[in-house]
């Protein structure tokens, strides 16, 4: 269940951006399309979206299309997204470079909506079919207008939100914790990068984490003392409603799972909040990642990752830095109560019945542990 709290003043952006240059690349779990298999999977997918042209994605035929398509992509590329699916990776993300996008793509949108998925039939594709090697894909109504492929750009106006559409640090998070049917992993395919090439997609692995933290830290993160704020647009446009007490690490401490947000969640007492502090320090200290290239695509294991991004300049002229994010989920038959049927899209949480009325008592830790996003 998801509470309602008390209101409190917005938690302050984190002073500058603490990933510094101490992120190492992710060149180890890379791999890359030959201009050959570009093109032939170019040329696929393209078959795919002229097929299909004008229906929604939230279609299943789209997706059992996409899903065919994505057979059809190189074997090593399959074997290392299914390798990923099944094992994972000690840097909790997968990078495909070169994969195909379209050659000339519409301007950057300001306001965060592409107009129509065929503006971009070929990246369309290409990520539906990547997203579905490694799950099943999914969406959520609160988010994004319920789209199945939703983009990513700064939006006038939001630069020091710590939101996709800001410019500033975006804190390590995993994707959508609060959320019962939470993405098992993220797709960002990168469509165009920023001017300046500062803007650096990070990914904080728990596989590096979790050795560098002291045992008192460790076992106080696998308590439940801890709450995620519900992102405002998942709470209708409300910032005071909480999860119940979770614990942020979870599983066998061979392959632990993890839930983390460095900006939106509240730890319930001084020793929690001092262990979130470490969990973050030793994230910053063992962060990958780097800019993203057109036609770079990044799968993010939200299990076991959290991911974020550095700062970068928007200059509004409709040539800024723009990702695309698909979300895919390991077990889609678990959250088919909450979907209409035949949708891949979660209904609003209001509707779902998570949350319950009356203020939560938990007092906030303010600290670095808490800010940031």
């Amino acid at each position: 269940m998801i509470q309602v709290r008390e209101p409190t003043q917005p938690p302050a952006v984190a002073g500058g951006d603490p990933t510094g240059s101490t992120i190492a690349p992710l060149d180890d779990v890379a791999i890359t399309l030959t201009p050959a298999e570009r093109e032939a999977a170019g040329e696929v997918f393209a078959a795919s979206a002229r097929a299909l042209k004008g229906r929604p994605l939230d279609d299943e035929e789209v997706l059992t299309e996409a899903e065919f398509a994505g057979l059809r992509l190189p074997r090593r590329i399959l074997e290392a997204l299914g390798r990923f699916r099944r094992q994972g990776n000690d840097a909790g993300a997968l990078l495909i470079r070169n994969m195909p996008v379209d050659l000339a793509p519409p301007a950057t949108p300001a306001d965060g909506f592409l107009s129509h998925w065929n503006d971009l039939p070929v990246a369309t594709f290409g990520q539906l079919a990547v997203a579905s090697t490694v799950g099943d894909v999914i969406a959520y109504a609160d988010e994004k207008l319920g789209r199945v492929v939703q983009d990513i750009t700064p939006v006038q106006g939001d630069e020091r939100r710590q939101e996709n559409s800001g410019t500033v640090y975006l804190e390590l998070h995993t994707e959508d914790g609060f959320h019962p049917s939470k993405p098992d992993f993220i797709t960002l395919l990168c469509i165009r990068p920023d001017h300046e090439r500062v803007a650096r997609t990070v990914v904080g692995a728990a596989a590096g984490a979790l050795p560098l933290l002291s045992e008192r830290a460790a076992g106080v993160l696998r308590e439940p003392r801890f709450r995620l704020r519900v992102s405002s647009s998942f709470g209708g446009g409300a910032d005071d409603l909480l999860t119940e007490p979770l614990p942020v690490l979870s599983g066998t401490a061979e392959v632990p799972d993890l839930l983390a947000d460095f900006h939106a969640m509240d730890a319930l007492d001084e020793e929690a909040g001092a262990a979130l502090e470490e969990l973050r320090s030793a994230f910053l200290a063992t962060l990958r990642g780097g800019v993203l290239e057109a036609g770079d695509l990044v799968v993010v294991d939200n299990r076991t990752a959290i991911h974020g991004r550095s700062e970068f300049t928007a200059r509004y002229d409709g040539t800024d830095r723009w990702l695309r994010r698909c979300f895919a989920v390991t077990d889609i038959r678990s959250s088919r109560a909450d979907r209409p049927a035949g949708s891949r899209v979660c209904h609003p949480l209001r509707d779902i019945g998570l949350f319950v009325p009356g203020p939560s008592t938990t007092p906030r830790i303010e600290g670095p542990a808490c800010m940031g996003s």
